[in-house]
């Protein structure tokens, strides 16, 4: 079990685990808001060790301050890299990126299907599903900029373009049920088809 304790100087707290004392860095002392500073920025982290890491900061986990970092490579492909948050050292922002590099990185990890839907059919699509959802008394809410994320019940989010892959919930029998459902309205209104 972790114990926290002051150092007698004013220098900042230590945790102390299984005999190991570590300096708590000022990457972990910052919020949140100001990892927002990164993102979609191409950075330089040094790491535990003088590790040196380069890449176009995509994200940093809330509670741990891990970071992740994409590389865009000559083949097409992409190299991601995780970094530990205890680990770094320091970071320093080499490129402050365009629109389209923040494009590119906020649509990275979407279903391809994604991109071959216009906003109007995607609007049309999300309506549908949301009526169809609200036909089963499902409560359905929307989240997020447009094209907007469906949210069921405030534990499941459906993001474009709505299909059952889409899904995404802690509660297993609750994403189950939801893509069952979702599916039979994929079945009941096929793509390109009618309402009825």
């Amino acid at each position: 079990m972790p114990v926290w304790a002051a150092a007698a100087s004013p220098s900042p707290l230590r945790w102390r685990s299984r005999g190991q004392l570590t300096t708590m860095n000022e990457w972990m002392k910052k919020s949140p808001l100001e990892w927002e500073d990164y993102v979609y920025k191409e950075v330089t982290v040094v790491a535990s060790e003088n590790k040196e890491y380069k890449g176009w900061f995509l994200t940093a986990d809330p509670v741990s301050a891990n970071i992740v970092l994409v590389n865009f490579l000559e083949d097409g492909s992409l190299s991601v890299t995780g970094i530990m948050g205890h680990s770094v050292q320091t970071i320093d922002v080499v490129n402050e990126g365009d629109h389209r590099m923040r494009e590119k990185l906020t649509h990275l990890f979407m279903s391809g299907d994604y991109k071959g839907h216009s906003p109007e059919d995607l609007e049309k699509k999300k309506d549908s599903l949301r009526k169809w959802l609200e036909k089963s008394h499902i409560p359905v809410t929307e989240q997020g900029d447009s094209p907007r994320t469906l949210c069921v019940a405030g534990v499941l989010t459906i993001d474009p373009p709505y299909g059952p892959e889409n899904c995404s919930s802690a509660n297993e029998i609750i994403l189950s049920r939801v893509q069952d459902l979702i599916q039979g309205h994929l079945e009941a209104y096929p793509p390109g088809g009618q309402e009825l």
